[in-house]
């Protein structure tokens, strides 16, 4: 298990770049729209893992409305793991609330899932699961 990304909601990942790409000097890697999700991503590069700036692109969105709730800032630290499903498994066996119950899949085969941030001490996680080479 590693640490895959961070994401931080932002209004404008335009905006956002600024700081992050301009200010930081981190390597911008470009944007993605998502329609699943309803969001937007720009990828900027942190050694072995990656800054996601997630933007909705919606605003009835599960992002846009954590956005109106809480504000810009931390959305989810991402952990990239080996067996997506067995690792839910053990998580549920230990009481942990998942907010996906099976894992869904991007376009490039990435399988993903959330923790739900009740049962981690407030930080939402997400699992991921890489496709095999």
């Amino acid at each position: 298990m590693k640490i895959n990304h961070l994401a931080v909601v932002v209004e404008d990942v335009e905006a956002a770049l600024r700081f992050w790409r301009d200010a930081l000097g981190l390597k911008f890697d470009g944007v993605e729209d998502v329609p699943a999700e309803q969001v937007k991503v720009g990828f900027l590069e942190v050694g072995d893992a990656h800054v996601e700036l997630v933007q909705p692109t919606t605003p009835d969105s599960g992002v846009a409305r954590y956005l109106e709730k809480r504000g810009q800032g931390m959305h989810h630290l991402c952990l990239e793991v080996e067996d997506i499903e067995t690792v839910m498994q053990q998580l549920v066996d230990k009481g942990v609330e998942l907010i996906n119950e099976t894992p869904r899949s991007r376009d490039n085969g990435t399988r993903y899932a959330f923790v739900h941030p009740r049962s981690t001490g407030g930080v939402m996680i997400e699992l991921y699961e890489k496709p095999q080479a």
